[in-house]
């Protein structure tokens, strides 16, 4: 990846316009995601973004070998409740 707007994202809270949907749970669960080998530069400081709902959090999230950088710096990571596990080299810091 080259400057990506959002290289990693699960985002359950997801309102276009913010419009008509603030603060809705999401009825989604999303389980057991793989992130593995994913290498290149954010074009955001927050590289890794898992923003989940209250009501359907998100588990099972791994990263395997993540290596993701914002001008040629270290990214930050963002958990809202997540839960996975990390392996390998993870930059930036895992929040998981």
């Amino acid at each position: 990846m080259n400057n990506v707007q959002n290289p990693i994202v699960i985002d359950q809270n997801y309102c276009p316009g913010e419009k008509g949907c603030p603060g809705q749970d999401s009825g989604i669960k999303v389980s057991d995601v793989t992130y593995q080998d994913v290498h290149g530069s954010s074009r955001t400081e927050v590289a890794i973004k898992f923003a989940c709902s209250k009501s359907n959090p998100c588990t099972g999230i791994r990263l395997d070998g993540v290596k993701l950088t914002y001008e040629n710096q270290a990214a930050d990571s963002s958990c809202q409740n997540a839960d996975g596990t990390t392996s390998g080299v993870v930059q930036p810091s895992s929040c998981l």
